[in-house]
């Protein structure tokens, strides 16, 4: 079911040997979301090595069209409601006088921002139905392998936040509630996720995300 040929170092994770075969068992006939093309893109297009930063959501968008592998985006020619990704916006332009229109995070993950849900996988109009099928596994083994040297790590809503005993180390850990319409305001707005780490990054010697659109 799902193609793993892409994942690169992450392949090594022991995850992939021994959690996904159930976990493709459980999903064998049933519709979900992203395409199984899509479902590793987040470890495909973001490398252990070249990972400074990982933003940690729920899980994908329940909207056909929408989830594009890469938590909180959504492809350029989607045109629908931006929901949790337009608050995302609001607060990079409140964070850092920044705007931004293009819709997909590619070059996010290009930079080194890892885009990870806490679940790969979500039905069609189902949120967080798939979240105790044991993607949990992959989560938590991604992040203790990431544990080696110095990352920012932004964790937004609780199912996100419950990982951070899982994250040691000289890390910066910045949580909140999640962007969702649901919650925003309830600690998203305001929480400066975009300034406070690019000033890690460049306190720490390394060079800060562009967040806004691609040069």
């Amino acid at each position: 079911m799902f193609d793993t040929s892409r994942l690169g170092a992450w392949a090594d994770l022991p995850f992939f040997t021994d959690d996904l075969p159930a976990i493709a068992d459980k999903l064998d006939g049933t519709a979900f979301l992203p395409p199984t093309a899509l479902t590793f893109k987040a470890l495909e297009r973001t490398q252990p090595d070249a990972v400074k930063v990982v933003i940690l959501g729920q899980d994908p968008y329940h909207t056909a069209g929408k989830a594009d592998g890469l938590a909180f985006s959504i492809p350029d020619d989607f045109g629908g409601k931006l929901d949790s990704l337009g608050n995302i916006f609001k607060e990079l332009h409140s964070d850092l006088d920044l705007d931004r229109s293009k819709t997909s995070l590619d070059d996010w993950a290009d930079q080194g921002v890892l885009l990870l849900n806490t679940a790969l996988t979500v039905p069609l109009g189902q949120a967080k139905a798939h979240a105790k099928i044991g993607w949990s596994k992959l989560v938590t083994q991604v992040l203790q392998n990431l544990g080696a040297k110095p990352r920012a790590f932004i964790l937004w809503g609780g199912p996100a936040k419950a990982y951070a005993l899982q994250i040691t180390g000289p890390h910066l850990i910045h949580t909140s509630a999640h962007p969702s319409p649901l919650s925003c305001h309830r600690g998203f707005f305001g929480s400066r996720p975009f300034s406070t780490v690019n000033q890690w990054l460049i306190d720490s010697g390394n060079t800060p995300i562009n967040w806004a659109d691609p040069l």
